[in-house]
């Protein structure tokens, strides 16, 4: 199959995805407790969970997908960048397992898998971005960025700035 066969594939397949019915309503205030200052991102892998702290007992709360099995990791990092439709150069794990891919998907693709917007975090290659594959928030699913519904990230989006702290835990 060629590249451009495999691409209108994955536009239509990625068309689809994007009208598809999302399984939870807007992110929601919720009761918080931890020991996280204001405008801190907690992302809690085991939940599939996203909190932005509001005050020290409250947060939004995002469903997410995390990382999968063998691509998971905890710490502290911060957002080093923010970006509106930007385009995506698979890294070379994801590379390596799908050899096919394209080396650089443009911004606005349904075959982006960055959706509408991401925020890159420092130290890495990952980031907390949106996703035109709805069906994956909630699973184990990426090689360690943060997926959010195209909605939810550009709520984050407009709320956080650069420099934002976010922390990443296994629980």
């Amino acid at each position: 199959m060629n590249l451009r066969i495999s691409l209108a594939i994955a536009a239509v397949v990625g068309v689809g995805l994007l009208s598809a019915p999302r399984a939870e309503a807007r992110p929601d205030v919720v009761a918080y407790q931890g020991d996280y200052s204001p405008g801190t991102i907690v992302v809690k892998t085991n939940e599939r969970k996203l909190y932005l702290i509001l005050d020290e007992r409250t947060a939004v709360r995002y469903p997410v997908g995390v990382a999968k099995a063998g691509k998971q990791w905890a710490g502290a990092t911060k957002i080093d960048g923010k970006y509106r439709e930007p385009a995506w150069a698979p890294p070379a794990d994801v590379k390596r397992d799908n050899p096919n891919i394209p080396d650089v998907i443009p911004g606005g693709s349904p075959a982006n898998p960055m959706g509408v917007a991401a925020m890159t975090l420092a130290g890495g290659e990952y980031a907390i971005h949106g996703t035109n594959r709805p069906a994956s928030i909630g699973g184990f699913v990426s090689y360690g960025c943060v997926r959010m519904y195209n909605e939810d990230i550009s709520d984050l989006f407009q709320r956080v700035p650069v420099g934002t702290q976010v922390v990443v835990t296994a629980r």
